[in-house]
C-alpha cells in the first residue's frame, strides 16, 4: 500500500502541461538513496569543479596572451565563428564562468566517474519539482501515521535546494528572463513550470525571438551557442551584456561547452599548470575521477612516439582494436548539435568492428572543424532499483545501471561565489543499457542519504 500510495501521489503531482515535451520515465516509490560518503564527496565537489573551470578559463587567456602554449587556445578556437571568439575575449566576461554546472557522474565498481560537465543542463525544474514531490510524500501525515511507511531521509537540497540556488544566481536583478530556443524546446515545460512556481513574479521564460531586454535584467541562457544561427536575440542579447547593462549566464564563453577540457587536465604539458591552479589537492581529487581523455587531432605523430595510454601511433589504429580493446568512447566534443543529449557518442566495444570503423573515420575527416574526443570507458556498475507498474499494481524490481547528476549553483561575486548543491537527480537505465541517457525505460528520481542500519 505504502508504494502504491507513493508512486500514485508522484503521478498525481505531475504538471498538467508535463515537464518536459513528449518525454515519460518510470516512477521510484522512494528517492535513489546514497551512500553517506558518497553524498558528503559530491557535496564538495562543488569547489573543486568550480576551480577547474576558473583553471580553465584562466589557461585559455594566457594561451591567448601568449603567457601559456599557444596550442590550447588555437584547439578551444578551432571551428567557432569570428564573432563568438571576439566575445569570448571580451573584457567584459574575462572573469565570468557558467553559474550553474552539472556533472554526468556514474558509479562504477571502482568508485564513481565524471563522464562529461555540463554548463547548459536541462533538468532544473524537474529536480526541483522531484524534490520537493518526493519530500511531500516523505511527510505527509498520511505517510508518518502509517507505521509500515516506507522510512525515507529528506532529498539532498531538501524543499528549497534547487530553487533557491537557481535564483540566488541571479543576485538582486528584478526581472530574469530565461531563453529558450527552439532546439532546446523540449524542456520549455520545465522551466515555465519552475517559473510560475518558483520565480516569486521576477522569472519570465521567452523564445529566440525575444528583444525586450531591459538594463539591469539577468538572463539564463538556455542554449547552446552551436546554435547562435537559429536564436537570432543571441548577439544583440550578447552585446548588452558586453555593454553590462544587463548580465548572462552562462556566458558566451564556448570553451566551457567542450569536453575536450578532460583531455587538458590529463595532457601532461600542463600538468604544472593545473597542479599550481587547482592544487595537489584537488588535481588528485579530478584525476581519480574524471576518465583518461584524448583529443582525435589526426596530425601525424613522429613514427617513434604513441599516444600515451593508447599504444597506438594513427587514429585509423583504433579500427583494428579487439572488441576488448575498445572499452572506449568516442564523442564530438562540443559546438555541434551531436554534442548533447547521447548524440554522437558511440561506445567501441558495444559496436560492430564496421560500425566503430565508421565512427574512428567520422572523427579524422570531421577535424578540424569538429573536434572529437576519445575517452576510456569505465563500466556503470548494476544497482538494485525498483518502479512502479500502474498498470498491474505492483512494485517491480530492476536492476539498473545509474547516472547521477549534482547541481551546483555559484552565489556570490568574484572570489568569494562559492557553488552550492541544490539537489542529485538519478537516472537508472536498465542493466543492458551500454549508455545511460533519459528514456521512458528509465527511472528518474531525487537522491536521498542512506539511512544507518
Amino acid at each position: 500500500m505504502d508504494a502504491s500510495r507513493n508512486a500514485h501521489f508522484v503521478r498525481d503531482s505531475l504538471p498538467p502541461g508535463g515537464l518536459f515535451a513528449d518525454q515519460h520515465w518510470r516512477i521510484a516509490p522512494a528517492p535513489f538513496p546514497l551512500e553517506k560518503d558518497l553524498a558528503e564527496e559530491l557535496e564538495t565537489m562543488g569547489r573543486v569543479l568550480l576551480q577547474f573551470y576558473r583553471a580553465v578559463n584562466l589557461l585559455y587567456r594566457r594561451s591567448v596572451e601568449g603567457k601559456a602554449p599557444e596550442w590550447v587556445a588555437q584547439l578551444l578556437d578551432q571551428g567557432k565563428p569570428a564573432e563568438l571568439i571576439a566575445l569570448q575575449r571580451h573584457a567584459a566576461f574575462k572573469q565570468e564562468v557558467p553559474r550553474v554546472s552539472r556533472p554526468d557522474v556514474l558509479l562504477t565498481e571502482g568508485g564513481f566517474m565524471i563522464s562529461e560537465l555540463d554548463s547548459v543542463p536541462g533538468g532544473i525544474g524537474l529536480t526541483q519539482w522531484l524534490n520537493q514531490t518526493y519530500e511531500e510524500v516523505r511527510t505527509s501525515p498520511v505517510h508518518l501515521a502509517d507505521e509500515l511507511h516506507m522510512a525515507t531521509a529528506p532529498v539532498i537540497g531538501g524543499l528549497g535546494g534547487m530553487k533557491d540556488g537557481f535564483m540566488q544566481i541571479f543576485g538582486e536583478a528584478k526581472r530574469i528572463c530565461v531563453v529558450v530556443s527552439e532546439e532546446s524546446a523540449g524542456y520549455r515545460p520545465e522551466m515555465e513550470w519552475f517559473a510560475a512556481n518558483h520565480g516569486g513574479g521576477r522569472m519570465k521564460v521567452v523564445d529566440q525571438q525575444f528583444a525586450e531586454f531591459e538594463p539591469g535584467d539577468a538572463v539564463y541562457r538556455f542554449f547552446e551557442l552551436f546554435d547562435l544561427p537559429n536564436v537570432p536575440n543571441a548577439y544583440p542579447l550578447f552585446n548588452r551584456a558586453a555593454e553590462k547593462t544587463i548580465r548572462v549566464t552562462p556566458p558566451p564563453k564556448p570553451i566551457f561547452e567542450e569536453k575536450l577540457l578532460f583531455a587538458l587536465l590529463w595532457n601532461r604539458n600542463l600538468h604544472g599548470y593545473f597542479r599550481q591552479e587547482l592544487g595537489e589537492g584537488f588535481l588528485k581529487r579530478l584525476l581519480k575521477v574524471v576518465p583518461q581523455t584524448w583529443v582525435m587531432d589526426p596530425s601525424p605523430l613522429p613514427p617513434h612516439a604513441a599516444y600515451p595510454g593508447l599504444d597506438i601511433t594513427d587514429w585509423r589504429q583504433l579500427e583494428s582494436l579487439s572488441q576488448k580493446e575498445r572499452d572506449l568512447i568516442l564523442k564530438v566534443s562540443g559546438f555541434s548539435p551531436e554534442a548533447w543529449g547521447a548524440r554522437g557518442v558511440y561506445l567501441g566495444s558495444d559496436l560492430s568492428s564496421a560500425d566503430w570503423a565508421v565512427a574512428v573515420q567520422k572523427a579524422i575527416q570531421g577535424w578540424p572543424g569538429t573536434v572529437h574526443v576519445l575517452q576510456r570507458y569505465h563500466k556503470p556498475r548494476s544497482v538494485a532499483s525498483q518502479y512502479y507498474d500502474f498498470e498491474k499494481g505492483t512494485t517491480v524490481p530492476m536492476p539498473g545501471r545509474v547516472r547521477l547528476c549534482p547541481y551546483y549553483f555559484v552565489v556570490g561575486e568574484g572570489d568569494a561565489a562559492k557553488p552550492k548543491l541544490g539537489g542529485v537527480l538519478a537516472t537508472i537505465c536498465p542493466a543492458d543499457k551500454k549508455i545511460i541517457h533519459g528514456m521512458k525505460d528509465a527511472i528518474l528520481a531525487p537522491c536521498s542519504v542512506e539511512e544507518s542500519k
